[in-house]
């Protein structure tokens, strides 16, 4: 896409370097993004790049198309508040504050009588910062087909992205992949751990598991055919694969992955109460 774009990153740490990673020289230029962070090392890294930075909000986001928001959620609120003598009614804002819906979002930014609508909520993962994620993404009622279009190439800079129908699916996708490589990496150390147990060295071992994983994924990814199937493929009657198959089963291991998804969804919804009100 030709069409030029201003951006106001604020917030500029990890995920802000990774989204610029992606966009500056394919979709803008480095002086085309303004980055507000209080962290003045990390200002300075910025501006050594070609773009402007500020230690709070001030005139210059008025300048900006798209603000980025990629702050803690327990900041959210006074940061949004910050921003927002300086908002205008074309400014698309995209949030990637886990646990805060968009309505309470656009509630800060407008006023309780007038809510900002041209809002995405988004939650991306951390392979993101390898331009390897993938992004939950839901829009707001206000948000029009040029905009949602622009939010969605502005987050495939470092992924995939999926849309969802509901702001409180972002929390299913919160607890699904945004909390997800979590899951992933702790398993991976079980496995690591379990392969040094049988006489492999730390180095063979971690060779292995992250060889596997990414091979199976990559099977997953490309086959037609389901998880189910695939591994069912690898498991022949009276073997070795089914033999370690029946303990994660005795152990209820599909059961142990449903409540640990349901908690982490059950506590974005938390975050929620506590940082933004009951969802009206």
């Amino acid at each position: 896409m030709t069409q030029e774009l201003t951006l106001a990153l604020i917030g500029g740490g990890n995920m802000a370097n990774a989204l610029a990673t992606g966009l500056i020289g394919r979709r803008c230029a480095a002086a085309d993004v303004h980055v507000i962070d209080p962290n003045e090392a990390l200002r300075a890294r910025w501006t050594e790049q070609g773009s402007t930075a500020a230690a709070t909000p001030d005139e210059r986001l008025s300048a900006c198309r798209v603000w980025f928001f990629a702050v803690k959620p327990q900041v959210m609120r006074e940061v949004v508040q910050q921003c927002r003598p300086f908002l205008r009614p074309d400014t698309l804002v995209i949030s990637i504050a886990a646990g805060i819906p968009g309505e309470a979002i656009g509630r800060w930014l407008g006023g309780e009588g007038a809510p900002h609508a041209k809002l995405v909520r988004c939650m991306p993962n951390t392979p993101a910062l390898i331009a390897s994620g993938i992004t939950g993404m839901y829009a707001m009622q206000g948000v029009e087909a040029d905009d949602r279009a622009l939010a969605e190439n502005l987050l495939r800079a470092v992924g995939e992205i999926v849309w969802v129908d509901r702001d409180e699916s972002i929390d299913a996708v919160t607890a699904v992949s945004g909390s997800g490589p979590a899951y992933v990496f702790l398993f991976l150390e079980a496995l690591i751990q379990a392969g040094t147990e049988q006489g492999l060295t730390a180095g063979q071992a971690r060779q292995l598991a992250l060889a596997t994983f990414h091979g199976a994924t990559q099977l997953a990814t490309l086959s037609p055919d389901s998880p189910a199937v695939l591994r069912d493929r690898v498991t022949s009657k009276g073997g070795t694969t089914a033999a370690a198959l029946a303990v994660f089963q005795e152990a209820g291991f599909e059961r142990i992955v449903g409540q640990a998804v349901r908690a982490a969804a059950e506590r974005a919804a938390e975050l929620a109460r506590e940082l933004a009100g009951d969802r009206e």
